[in-house]
C-alpha cells in the first residue's frame, strides 16, 4: 500500500449550478417508498433492521450524535441488497401478470396459481457479491431461477454463498462494468431477465424498482430517529459504487424535506471514484473509471455511474470523497471495537467506509476544510448505513484481527497532493 494516499474531497457545485432544473425525485416520494415497504413487510422474517446509537464515538468526534443503520441483519443475508432485488423482481412479475404489486404480497406471489400463470423465468445479473446473492435468494423464494456472474478478483466465499441459494454462478476475467455488458448481451440472446442494480440508456425500469426497494431502509431509519427524538439527521454519509443506494436515500430525503434536506456526503473507493471525478470536473457530466478497479471495497468497485442515481446525486449532494482502502479498514476496526458503552457493529469493507471517512474528517488536520465546509460540530446528528456485515469473513479477520490496511498517519505527504 502507498502510505502517502490521502482522502480527496470536493464540494459539489451541482447543488448551485443545477438548482433550477434539479433531477425529479418524485419516484422516491413517501407513497412510492411505502409501496415497496408494504411488499417487503409481507416477506417472512421481515422486521426493521436496528438503528445503533454511538454516543461515546460522537463525543470523541465532537458531534451531537452518530447513528448507524445496521443492514447486516436484513433477512439473514448480511447486507441491504435484498431490498432492491426482491422489490424489482416482484414488480417485474406483477407487470408480467398484468397486476398491481399491492395485489401480490409474498403469500400470493408464491402460490401455485400464480406460479402456473408465470411459468419459468430466469433472472440474470452481474455482482461483486451481495446483489447477486439477493437476486438468487429472491428467485429461489419466488420459485424461479437465477444466473449470476461475478467480475475478476471476486471472493470465492461470496461466490459460494450465491451458489448456496440455488443460482448458477461463474466468475469472469473482466471488471464489473464489462461483465454487466456481457450479461446483458447473453440475457438478450437467451431470453433471461436482467436484474441489474445500475441503469443505462434504455435500461431503467428495473434499476428504478431496485432503488425504490432500497428506500425501505431510508424510511425505517427516519422513523427510528424520530422515535429517538430527532426529526431528521443534519448529515447523512453514504457509500457509492454505481450510486443506486445513495441515489435512493438521497432521493427519498430530498422528496421528504425539500430544501431542508440533510447534507449528504458520498464516500467512494479511490480506485473506482466515478462520482468524485465527475464532481471535480464540474460540468455536470458523468466520468467513468476503467481498469481492474482493485480495491478492498469490493461492493464499491464499480467505475460507471447509474444514470438515474447520477442526476439525483449531482444535483443534491454536498460533498464527494475519494477514499483509500485504509479508510474502510479503519471504519471496520472502529465499529468492531467500540468505545465503552457503544454497541458493537460488525461491518464489512463497503459498509464501514463512511465511518472511516467520518473519523478522518474529525481527527485529521488536513481535512479540517471539509469539516468546516460541512459545518460538522456539536449540533450535528449524523446518519450512516452499514450496508454489509462480514460477507467475506476471511478478509474481515485479516483487516480487524491482523491489521491489514493500517491507517495512514498524515505525515510526510508530498506537496500539493490535496
Amino acid at each position: 500500500m502507498e502510505h502517502d494516499e490521502k482522502v480527496l474531497w470536493v464540494l459539489n457545485e451541482g447543488t448551485k449550478y443545477f438548482r433550477d432544473h434539479a433531477a425529479d425525485v418524485s419516484n422516491f416520494n413517501e407513497t412510492e417508498i411505502a409501496r415497496a415497504r408494504k411488499f417487503h413487510s409481507s416477506i417472512p422474517g421481515y422486521e426493521p433492521t436496528p438503528l445503533r446509537s454511538l454516543p461515546r464515538l460522537a463525543a470523541e468526534f465532537g458531534v451531537g450524535g452518530i447513528y448507524v443503520k445496521d443492514e447486516s441483519y436484513r433477512f439473514g443475508l448480511n447486507a441491504f441488497k435484498v431490498l432492491g432485488a426482491s422489490y424489482a423482481i416482484a414488480r417485474y412479475l406483477a407487470e408480467k401478470l398484468g397486476m398491481d404489486i399491492s395485489e401480490l404480497p409474498y403469500s400470493v406471489l408464491t402460490g401455485d396459481e400464480i406460479r402456473e400463470r408465470l411459468g419459468s423465468v430466469t433472472f440474470a445479473t452481474t455482482t461483486d457479491g451481495n446483489h447477486g446473492r439477493a437476486v438468487a435468494w429472491t428467485a429461489r423464494l419466488l420459485r424461479q431461477s437465477a444466473v449470476v456472474y461475478m467480475p475478476k478478483g471476486s471472493s470465492k466465499l461470496r461466490r459460494d454463498a450465491i451458489s448456496a441459494e440455488g443460482a448458477r454462478v461463474a466468475i469472469r476475467d473482466v471488471n464489473y462494468d464489462e461483465s454487466v455488458r456481457m450479461t446483458a448481451i447473453e440475457a438478450a440472446e437467451k431470453g433471461w431477465v436482467v436484474v441489474q442494480d445500475t441503469a443505462w440508456p434504455g435500461y431503467e425500469d428495473i434499476p428504478l424498482r431496485i432503488m425504490q426497494g432500497y428506500g425501505t431502509a431510508a424510511v425505517e431509519a427516519l422513523e427510528q430517529l424520530r422515535t429517538g427524538g430527532h426529526e431528521r439527521p443534519t448529515h447523512v454519509f453514504l457509500q457509492a459504487g454505481v450510486g443506486s443506494f445513495a441515489g435512493a436515500v438521497q432521493g427519498f430525503y430530498r422528496a421528504a424535506f425539500g430544501e431542508g434536506c440533510p447534507k449528504i456526503v458520498i464516500a467512494e473507493a479511490n480506485k473506482a471514484d466515478c462520482y468524485y471525478r465527475s464532481a471535480l470536473a464540474g460540468d455536470g457530466k458523468p466520468r467513468a473509471v476503467t481498469g481492474d478497479l482493485d480495491t478492498l471495497m469490493a461492493g464499491l468497485a464499480c467505475g460507471e455511474p447509474n444514470t438515474i442515481a447520477f442526476d439525483i446525486l449531482r444535483d443534491n449532494v454536498s460533498a464527494f470523497a475519494s477514499c483509500p482502502d485504509y479508510a474502510a479498514a479503519r471504519g471496520m476496526r472502529i465499529l468492531g471495537n467500540p468505545l465503552d458503552g457503544d454497541p458493537y457493529i460488525r461491518s464489512g469493507e463497503s459498509g464501514a467506509v463512511t465511518a472511516g471517512l467520518l473519523s478522518l474528517i474529525a481527527q485529521r488536520d488536513y481535512l479540517s476544510g471539509m469539516r468546516d465546509a460541512l459545518k460538522l460540530g456539536k449540533d450535528s446528528v449524523i446518519l450512516m448505513f452499514n450496508t454489509e456485515g462480514d460477507t467475506d469473513p476471511k478478509r474481515y479477520r485479516s483487516v480487524v484481527w491482523d491489521g491489514e490496511f493500517p491507517t495512514y498517519d498524515g505525515k510526510d505527504v508530498r506537496e500539493g497532493f490535496l
